[in-house]
């Protein structure tokens, strides 16, 4: 089952833009430029996904080119281990980008939220506390972006400011820090 199941990179890369969004319905297309795949080799992984039973497959009358629309079958009886699984695989990802990071600064706060914990109305995916070289930091969140397959929305700001918002409860910090969030480092809320 499970060699069937993972049994390619684009299967994986399916698979985790699908467990990794909100449950929407995709087209072939979409899916292609999103994962970054061939059509060809979507369509077919597709297929596969669907026989397994991960995906359910629904006409799509409006569109000339794509003719069907892929979704998650939420009753797949694995699919909130599958959930499970990839969540933690990105915050396996996200380890090796703390490593990364600490080798360029020394970070005093960092969370993830939005994409990370499935939250779409989160303001921000990765929020950084740190003093860094912008060019290296961006240059480590392409790898990041890279690891896992998707763009990430991130904020970065440093303590004084971090310290600043918090005290005058903003708005934007505030539903980063209240929100549903996975919080890897904090060396700087107990101040």
């Amino acid at each position: 089952m499970l060699s069937a199941l993972f049994g390619s990179e684009a299967r994986i890369k399916i698979l985790n833009f699908f467990l990794l969004s909100l449950e929407q319905k995709y087209s072939p297309n979409q899916i292609s430029r999103e994962a970054n795949l061939s059509t060809a080799v979507v369509r077919r992984e597709l297929v596969n996904l669907e026989k397994l039973g991960i995906l359910k497959k629904e006409k799509h009358e409006k569109s000339a080119h794509d003719k069907n629309l892929y979704y998650l079958e939420t009753s797949y009886i694995l699919y909130q281990e599958l959930k499970a699984l990839f969540v933690k695989a990105q915050i396996l990802s996200s380890q090796k980008f703390i490593n990364d990071l600490q080798k360029i600064c020394q970070p005093k706060f960092l969370a993830l939220s939005g994409l990370f914990v499935n939250n779409s109305k989160s303001p921000t995916d990765l929020f950084v506390v740190a003093r860094v070289r912008r060019l290296e930091f961006l240059k480590l969140i392409k790898e990041f972006e890279h690891d896992l397959g998707k763009e990430i929305n991130f904020t970065l700001m440093d303590e004084s400011e971090f310290i600043y918002r918090r005290e005058i409860m903003d708005i934007f910090l505030y539903n980063i820090l209240e929100g549903n969030n996975i919080i890897l480092i904090d060396q700087i809320s107990k101040k």
